[in-house]
This record gives structure tokens, sequence and C-alpha cells, in this order.
């Protein structure tokens, strides 16, 4: 069942999704029909994380962009409300496709093959695709340029579908990275010479310093669309529909493109300490949640550790049999992969959402819970057998012998393990960011995703990860010296 239940959201991941476009205008009557059947209504809208100027953090945290300003203005005409969760391009699809959203707006190129899947809005925006370079480059000027290079290109995009169509005829390889900011660093660090992104991307990332230069005439792209789940959700996508085309007859549309994409100019650079002040409060806010996650996971994962340890050392083949498969499943996949299956696997097999903090905790307690309870064993077998032959032999029965005697030495042996276990526990959480999880390097990823400054941003996230875990490990040798005396 869990495996095929892990193939399930694998399929979900790779396969692709779509729909047929909407008719681009509705007839005021059916505008008025649409807003009637949403009025007072919240749908839940997944989207990227990282794909300025469509999608992005800006200076406060606030996720903005063309599609946020689209998305948010088209509710307020149409009477409804949205609650926005932002995902990562992939994570959004395999979201929508096991309902836990209602609908995504991505910068989602509509295509025949997610058609198959989806149904898709009226376009909402006309793209193509461009190359650009390290501005330090010369020998790039076209496609025929590239011949036995390596260049890169966003996972599922327009520009990947570009890129590989052209690669055989111009003989370059193409490697597909997740975002468009770490593409932009792949290039200038010399991994690959070009990149193929939408030209809105590149034109708002060149603006904000990203350190490359387009070498070539926009090529024609695909349409970006609303997307829903096939057959579901017709009335929001009707509302939709209405609520761009008076956003586009009222020139409301054509004010968010000019606000983000008209005649860029480069952004002025700010230092160091400007980025760290105003990247701060984000950070700290990610902490917290990445502390109280682990926190409550570490607690989790002690009850079940424990339990499954002492079933380890049990006489009975059974209860034995019962812990050393708990270990052998969750110390013998990855945490990733658990982290997909409970935020989108269990939803799709039971039809009921889950909480991202359930499958947070999930993730994390369950996988450490494997390694604690080998710790358990190890401990309690490590004290000297004669301890326990002893405490019998002056009538303690095996229980009490086991309280009073063993598992007082037993703990004491585990503790530096189960301190190690905590702090990487720690450091596993920010995996959690796969799923959307808003922890520390989820935060610090929000904001290179809109100043392209990946270097400063990340480098910050390390200090922070290092002075919390440095105190942590002294907080836990302290309490170990104090009540392992």
């Amino acid at each position: 069942m869990v495996l095929g239940a892990l193939l399930a959201v694998a399929a979900i991941f790779f396969g692709a999704a779509g729909a047929a476009a909407a008719p681009a205008a509705a007839a005021p009557a059916a505008a008025g029909a649409a807003a009637s059947s949403v009025s007072g209504k919240t749908y839940v809208i997944g989207t990227d994380t990282t794909f300025a100027p469509f999608e992005f953090r800006d200076a406060g945290g606030e996720l903005t962009g063309i599609d946020m300003d689209i998305i948010r203005g088209i509710a307020a005409s149409q009477g409804f409300a949205v609650e926005i969760k932002s995902l990562g391009f992939n994570a959004a699809l395999q979201a929508l496709s096991s309902n836990q959203v209602d609908g995504v707006i991505a910068g989602m190129s509509i295509t025949d093959a997610r058609k198959e899947i989806y149904d898709f809005s009226a376009p909402y925006f006309e793209s193509g695709v461009q190359i650009a370079v390290a501005k330090a480059t010369t020998d790039i000027t076209g496609y025929a340029d590239l011949k036995g290079q390596t260049v890169t290109a966003k996972t599922g995009s327009e520009g990947e579908t570009f890129a590989k169509s052209i690669a055989d005829q111009y003989g370059f390889t193409v490697k597909s990275l997740d975002q468009s900011a770490t593409m932009y660093e792949f290039v200038k660090s010399g991994n690959a010479v070009a990149v193929f992104d939408d030209y809105p991307v590149l034109a708002y990332g060149i603006s904000q310093n990203n350190g490359l230069k387009t070498v070539t005439d926009k090529e024609p792209g695909g349409s970006y669309g609303f997307a829903v789940n096939k057959g579901q959700n017709p009335e929001l996508l009707a509302a939709f529909n209405a609520g761009l085309a008076d956003m586009k007859s009222s020139g409301e549309y054509q004010a968010i493109l000019d606000k983000y994409l008209k005649d860029p100019t480069a952004a002025a650079q700010t230092s160091f300490w400007d980025l760290l002040a105003v990247s701060f409060p984000a950070l700290m806010k990610g902490l917290g949640n990445t502390v109280l996650v682990t926190a409550i996971s570490f607690a989790v994962a002690m009850l079940i550790g424990l339990f499954m340890g002492f079933l380890k050392i049990s006489t009975s083949v059974w209860l034995r049999g019962i812990a050393t498969t708990f270990v052998s499943i969750f110390r013998g996949t990855p945490l990733l992969v658990w982290a997909f299956f409970f935020y989108f696997g269990i939803p799709q097999l039971t039809g009921q959402p889950i909480n991202i903090w359930v499958a947070g905790v999930l993730t994390l307690s369950l996988n450490s819970a494997a390694y604690i309870t080998e710790i358990v064993r190890g401990s309690i077998q490590s004290v000297d057998p004669g301890q326990l032959e002893a405490s019998r032999s002056l009538g303690l029965g095996y229980a009490k012998s086991m309280q009073k005697v063993v598992v007082p030495q037993a703990f004491k042996i585990m503790t530096p393990s189960l301190i190690n276990q905590l702090i990487i526990m720690l450091k596993d959480s920010s995996l959690l960011l796969a799923i959307g999880f808003a922890e520390l390097l989820y935060q610090g990823q929000q904001i290179y995703a809109g100043n392209f400054r990946i270097t400063e941003t990340l480098f910050i996230v390390a200090v922070i990860y290092f002075v919390v875990i440095m105190l942590l490990t002294k907080l836990a040798n302290v309490a170990d010296k104090r009540f392992n005396k």
C-alpha cells in the first residue's frame, strides 16, 4: 500500500497537467452569474515560490507580483477571498491534484498535455523565451555558439521545452533546475554558459542586478493560464475569466503589467547590512517555525522511539518484528519522500487535506523515532547484565529492575546520542521547504528569489543555523550534566 501510494505521488510529481482555455471574456449576464456563485467563498490558491516578477516576496516579506495582483484583483471584483499557498511549481501542481488547493496561478503555460488533466482560464499573459549569459561573456551571441556547451532551464517551464526542442540541432546539453535564482547562479558560476527562461523573468532579474544579459530576441512562447482540476470548480474558473475581462477593460490589467515590466531599470545595489536589516524579520519568523516544529517533532519521536526501543529488546519475536519493521521502513527511506507522501499522498488516498504542520511533524518525528529506537535499544543492552541479575536477586521483579536500575543507567549512556539526534532533526527540518513549510531556509529562499542575492542571503541563513545549533548544544550539555551527575 505504501509503495502504491508513493508511486501515485511520483506520477503526479512528474506528470503533466492542464485543460482547455476558456473564452477570453464573459458576457455581462454570465459575469454576474459567476460573481454570485463565488460570492463570500474562500478559495485556496497554490503558486510558485520563486518566479519573479509573477510571484515573489517584497522587502516586507509579502507575496507580490503580476500573478498575485491579478488573482487578488479578480477576487476583490468578484466578491470572493483567496488564501495563497506559496509551494513551488511542481508542489503546487501536486497540491492541486490532491485537492490541497482549489486552483493554481504560477506563470503556468497552457499546453495540450496539461489540458488532459486541468481546466484553464482564458490566457492572461503571452510569454516568450530568451537566452541570457553572464555579463562578462562575449563569445556567445546566438544558438550556434552553444555547441558542445551546457545550458540550464527551469523544470517544467516553456524555456525548458524550447531548449530541449533545439538541443540536438545546435549540439548543446540542457541541465534543468527548479528555481530561476538558482539557474542564474549556475550560469554565473560557470556550470552552464547560458540560461533559457521566460523573457519577463529574465528582464526582471537583469533589472535586479542578477549579473546576466540577454543575447537573443524573444522566441514565441506559450500563454499563461489559471488552472483548476478538470471538471472541478467551474464557478471559480468563470469568475476568473469575468474578473480578467473587467480588469482588461478598465485598464487595471495593463497597469499591473506596467508596474513590473515596463522599462525596467537597474535597481540600486544595497549593502550587506541593509539586506540583513530588511530580511531579518522574515528570517526570525522562519526560525521560530523551525524551532517549534523541531521541538514538537522531537517530543513525539522520543515517545515513539522509547516504545519501539523496548519492543526491540522484548522476548517476543512478534514484538521485535514490529519494531524492526518500523526501523527498516523509516530509516531506509529518504525523509523527503515521506514529506511528499504525508502532505500530497495521504490527501489523494483519503480525499481529506492534511495540515502542513501535521505533515511536517509526522515526517520529522517518524524518521527520527527510527534512529531513537536503535539508540534506546543499544543503550539498554550496553548496561552490564549483572546489574539486572543483582537487582533480581534482591527480590525486585523484572519491570521494577528495569525501571529502577537498568533504564537510569541506559539514559545516561543514550543522552549524548539523543542530543546529536535533536541537532540533526533541527537541520533536517530545512527539507520541509519542499512542501512549502515556512521554516528558516524557506524564508531565505523567498528573499533571494526577489533580489537574486543568493550568496549573501544563504550566508545569513547559515550563520543563524550555526548560532542556534551552538546554543542548543550548550544548553543540552548543561542539562545533561545537571540531570546525569
